[in-house]
């Protein structure tokens, strides 16, 4: 017989599995020597008042659990002579829509603007350094998309979208940890992604695709409304019936040379804000209710959301033990991010807050037409660059002084490696969306006391939270309405917002070129 339960541990006894047992059997008077296995599904935090652990397990009474092998990566089938799909990313949306085609016997041929994952470590590390920004391998470019050296958060809402465990199997058939199985806010860390990303390419060509990188898409051959490959900036042409644009919220380039071709496009609503660090300790005593979190508990995050002058203001990619990074893509921009390794040990927490940005607030760039909220989007950037002293230092205010309108004569320590420049973030940032991060600030005080405070820096700007253009496709095909046979994809495409969102709309692209349902 089995039965699901759900445990309330105390931090120690939630990572003692030899101490589920006796909970279990005191809590449904079942003897423990009826209870031949726990297995857990899903473990998460209460710190509502006391910490504990919630733990939902199942139980097997009086029979043994099934022996099943790890979870492994599927056999290889070989598409090396099956028609192919170009993809045009190698992100997680790409990625994704490559295994997918696999199984549906497509041969899925990858063209990655950037370098490979590991190759990608070296720009990586001239950024943090605070030297250049490659404009086709940084943090937002490159294998494995931006979630790959941004934190590898798996946490979605998108859960209609489609089997978000199946991409959560994926992962760890590929290297994952298995707690991302159970976890309520599943994360692999910057540290960790790398190897999952190098054995998900592996694959692909192992089963006949194609991974190419430094091969920067241009531009789109079309024939008859019907797309027939791509031009790639290096003069080569990539033929297929099928094209699934997958290229990430800042890939500007592709937006322009869409329009150039006569191909819709559309700006949309995104959001826009600054980061803010707090020592991790500060926000684990708030959270825990603690002064010191011990050996069990993780660095505490929050989640916190607020409406101010009729907008929403919400955190957005918190990063407990993490520290903050340079996402620019280009130069003469500044944009900031946040990431944390598995760990998650830094002395520092992070998290984007971010505004709502709505079609009233582009309005002086209107005549940019689709690109009116991407030119809005660039001009805060291009401000923050300019008030850095032109270089990959980030403009930085305490938040205290942020709120009452004064320059910070220092700054606190901060994880952002470039280093900080004291600046009055108000000068940098509309006004709108000054005064509405004010307010949510006071609010997010009265939700977390002690959120207010001198130690913690505002960093700005964090723009890049989605794209602010969108690429129309049909709710049904997945097609572009111009272009049969282009499926826009993923976060740049407008259509997703995360590792996992982006994963399962992968997914439902590939289904579709299969003629199939990913439901």
């Amino acid at each position: 017989m089995r039965r699901e339960i759900e445990l309330k541990l105390t931090p120690g006894e939630a990572f003692d599995p030899q101490r589920w047992k006796q909970i279990a059997a005191s809590v449904t008077g079942i003897p423990a020597g009826r209870i031949y296995h726990i297995r857990p599904l899903k473990r998460s935090i209460d710190a509502r008042h006391k910490v504990f652990f919630r733990l939902k397990v199942e139980l097997y009474i009086g029979e043994h659990f099934p022996l099943s092998a790890k979870i492994a990566i599927p056999a290889y089938a070989d598409v090396s002579r099956r028609p192919p799909v170009i993809i045009v990313g190698a992100g997680p949306a790409g990625l994704f829509a490559a295994l997918t085609l696999i199984k549906q016997g497509f041969r899925p041929v990858i063209l990655e603007r950037g370098k490979d994952v590991k190759a990608r470590k070296f720009d990586i590390s001239t950024i943090n350094r605070g030297e250049r920004v490659n404009p086709d391998s940084n943090y937002c470019f490159g294998e494995g998309g931006a979630g790959t050296y941004s934190d590898g958060k798996l946490y979605t809402r998108s859960t209609k979208r489609g089997d978000v465990s199946d991409i959560l199997r994926t992962l760890v058939a590929h290297g994952a940890p298995e707690d991302i199985l159970i976890d309520a806010h599943p994360h692999i860390g910057t540290d960790k992604l790398p190897g999952i990303i190098a054995s998900i390419r592996r694959y692909i060509l192992e089963s006949g695709g194609e991974v190419c990188f430094n091969r920067k898409v241009a531009g789109l051959i079309v024939n008859k409304g019907k797309i027939k490959g791509v031009t790639t900036a290096d003069g080569n042409e990539f033929r297929a019936a099928s094209v699934i644009l997958a290229t990430g919220h800042s890939a500007r380039d592709v937006f322009e040379f869409l329009h150039n071709q006569g191909i819709l496009i559309e700006p949309k609503p995104f959001a826009m804000g600054v980061r803010i660090e707090h020592p991790q300790q500060l926000i684990d005593s708030i959270q825990y209710h603690i002064p010191d979190r011990g050996p069990y508990l993780p660095a505490a995050t929050y989640n916190l959301v607020t409406q101010a002058e009729g907008r929403g203001v919400f955190s957005f990619c918190m990063c407990p033990g993490g520290i903050i990074v340079p996402a620019a893509t280009s130069e003469m921009e500044t944009v900031v991010n946040g990431m944390s390794n598995s760990k998650r040990n830094s002395p520092f927490a992070n998290s984007g807050i971010a505004v709502a940005i709505e079609p009233s607030d582009w309005k002086e760039f209107e005549t940019s037409g689709p690109f009116a909220a991407l030119n809005f989007q660039q001009s805060i950037e291009r401000k923050a660059w300019d008030a850095a002293g032109s270089s990959l230092k980030a403009p930085a205010q305490r938040l205290t002084d942020f709120m009452d309108d004064r320059n910070s004569a220092s700054l606190p320590e901060s994880s952002y490696n470039p280093g900080l420049i004291s600046v009055a973030l108000s000068d940098i940032l509309p006004g709108f969306l000054s005064s509405r991060l004010k307010l949510a600030f006071r609010d997010f005080n009265e939700k977390m006391k002690g959120y207010m405070t001198s130690e913690a820096v505002l960093v700005g700007v964090e723009s890049r939270t989605s794209s602010p253009v969108r690429i129309p496709r049909h709710d049904e095909t997945f097609q572009h309405p111009q272009v049969a046979g282009l499926y826009p994809c993923g976060e740049g495409a407008g259509y997703a917002g995360g590792i996992v969102s982006s994963a399962l709309d992968g997914v439902n692209c590939a289904m579709a070129i299969a003629g199939k349902s990913s439901g």
